[in-house]
């Protein structure tokens, strides 16, 4: 089993043990070991042959080390198994609702045996809730409009977790050796999606293993996969299946020759195949997942890579994630497709989290890690006061904070460590600390975390407000969409976009993989419009840091090229492209925070 499996058995235990009404401390202990082994870059499932060194881990103590035994040994956990016959496994879906926590879902389960989406959806538009104590016609609203959310992305997954079974898929296909030359995902996963439906592989057949013997062999190996929940088909080059977690697999069996052709039609997007196999008849082509052949006579002229194929259609190299028919292949034939962002173009991360505020791991935990991943400088940006379930700092607290930040990056880590605050756009725009303190930190995020509903005008206007404050440098998460559980927040795009640009604000590419946020069509938004970007991770341990390739994957589908992105400049020319401060001057402002590193 990975890590992140075994975090989510706790997480579901913990979410069960609160349902059922277990005191906090109980079911607090597995949510702090699922948190912390989800960022873990070591294998749990290696760490538990030597207890001693699991137990070193903050939060793992001699009884979780058992309860980690146990889900490596079993892939499931006893107390889960118990909750689930006193709770459907449906009830965990609830937990999904924006507006609905652990208290209201008992409180459902108890009086009304509402244990799905279907439950509550029924009993919310019969008018049932708005009486009752803790809900509230708006309640009632509000979980309706989650519903909604959750009955259009139901069925997919977020991008981080299609990665990672396909790269568990494809571990254990490679086992098969020599019969094997390459697997490679297609479909949305290869597009960067934020979310995908179905899981497309596409293997290509190793020398002399292309006989259907070897292949029959090849799928009974396939099928082999232990997550597998049931089998959907076996052909002559297809194996289909769904995972236990309900995601549908599909692994296509195929030869070198026609390996191009597939990968593109596999890859998609319809849209974008659709425009190709357009362009090809127009051309006397034909074009579909074997080869690019003539109408005439259906005479194979390409087919082995993408490559070629693009070629003969007259058209640059089309990357996946612009394959969307949103521009590209007439940017391809005119040779003005834009040069993406590559992921080692980042030189650092503005915003995460430490212990200071709900993160998981110190400054120098934060710093390490993001320097192993080839950052040159960071940003600290812990909660502000308003926050405070995520025990936000008030202003002593912070000013403290910003000493500490700075008496670290003085130690010789490795890389700049810049002093910053993720600080909360309130109710009526504006900020949560005072101007005094704000001119204190090297980098200034703000972003809403309550009050998401509001009417799009006066939504419009909070974003406003913080934008004219003359110490917002980026706007973090600007629509504060959840993925699969929150809608973004309504308001005026355009009119933000332009302010952001005429004032200098920069718009964050969230890379968590619950956001995504800013989304592909914003991103591009962006880019026509001058509008800065900045690509971060909003982590809270370490071992989110490496989300950051998700960030640069959504700014490649939103065409952003390196100078898009102000965060692919060295240091001294990242702070100096922030937004300088009232009265300060860029240059002034670059020098002053460069002496204050030194410090």
């Amino acid at each position: 089993m990975d890590n992140k499996q075994i975090a989510r058995i706790l997480r579901e235990t913990a979410q069960l043990l609160e349902i059922d009404g277990a005191i906090i401390g109980r079911y607090r202990s597995y949510e702090k070991a699922a948190e912390l082994i989800d960022g873990l870059p070591e294998s749990i499932a290696q760490l538990v042959t030597t207890p001693d060194k699991l137990e070193e881990l903050p939060g793992i103590g001699e009884r979780m080390v058992e309860h980690l035994q146990e889900i490596v040994k079993t892939g499931d956990y006893a107390l889960r198994k118990k909750l689930l016959k006193k709770y459907p496994a449906t009830i965990l879906d609830l937990l999904e609702l924006q507006s609905l926590g652990p208290k209201k879902v008992a409180f459902l389960w108890s009086h009304f045996k509402a244990g799905t989406v279907a439950d509550v959806e029924r009993v919310a538009k019969e008018g049932k809730l708005r009486d009752l104590p803790g809900f509230g016609e708006k309640t009632e609203q509000n979980i309706l409009k989650a519903i909604e959310v959750f009955k259009k992305s139901s069925g997919r997954f977020h991008i981080d977790a299609a990665e990672a079974a396909a790269a568990e898929i494809i571990s254990h296909i490679k086992k098969a050796g020599k019969a094997v030359e390459e697997v490679t995902p297609a479909g949305s996963l290869r597009r960067g999606k934020e979310t995908v439906g179905d899981l497309d592989l596409l293997l290509t057949l190793g020398v002399g293993h292309t006989g259907q013997k070897q292949i029959d062999a090849l799928a009974k190996h396939i099928l082999e996969f232990p997550g597998i929940d049931q089998t959907l088909a076996r052909g002559e080059n297809k194996v289909s299946f769904t995972l236990q977690n309900g995601l549908q697999v599909d692994v296509r069996l195929l030869e070198k020759e026609s390996f191009g052709a597939a990968l593109l039609y596999f890859t998609g997007s319809k849209e974008h195949n659709v425009a190709l196999r357009g362009r090809a008849n127009d051309m006397g082509l034909t074009l579909n997942e074997y080869a690019l052949a003539t109408l005439k006579g259906e005479k194979p002229v390409a087919g082995r890579t993408e490559e070629e194929i693009y070629a003969k259609l007259k058209l640059d190299y089309i990357p996946p994630e612009l394959r969307e028919n949103t521009g590209e292949i007439a940017a391809a034939e005119s040779h003005k497709l834009p040069h993406l962002i590559e992921w080692n173009d980042v030189k650092g991360d503005l915003q995460m989290h430490s212990t200071a505020s709900d993160g998981k791991n110190s400054i120098e935990e934060m710093a390490e890690a993001a320097r192993k991943l080839g950052h040159q400088y960071i940003a600290i940006t812990d909660h502000s006061k308003a926050v405070t379930v995520a025990n936000g700092l008030d202003e002593k607290r912070m000013a403290a904070h910003i000493r500490k930040i700075r008496e670290a990056s003085a130690k010789g880590l490795g890389i700049r460590v810049l002093a910053g605050a993720e600080v909360d756009i309130l109710k009526d725009g504006s900020l949560d600390y005072s101007d005094e303190l704000l001119a204190q930190l090297d980098v200034v995020v703000c972003s809403i975390h309550s009050y998401f509903n509001l009417e799009r005008a006066a939504m419009t206007d909070r974003m406003m407000a913080a934008i004219e404050n003359p110490y917002t440098q980026i706007i973090g998460h600007p629509t504060g969409r959840l993925l699969r559980r929150r809608d973004p927040l309504d308001y005026d795009m355009e009119k933000i976009l332009e302010a952001c640009a005429r004032h200098g604000v920069a718009m964050e590419c969230n890379s968590y993989p619950d956001r995504l946020d800013l989304k592909d069509v914003y991103l591009r938004m962006c880019r026509d419009r001058g509008v800065k970007v900045v690509i971060s991770t909003d982590s809270h341990n370490a071992g989110n840091l490496a989300f950051i390739r998700y960030g640069v994957t959504m700014a490649r589908r939103g065409w952003l090229e390196k100078r898009d992105v102000i965060n692919t400049l060295p240091t001294e020319e990242f702070l100096a492209a922030l937004r300088a401060k009232p009265g300060v001057s860029k240059s002034k402002a670059a020098t002053e925070k460069k002496s204050a590193a030194k410090r």
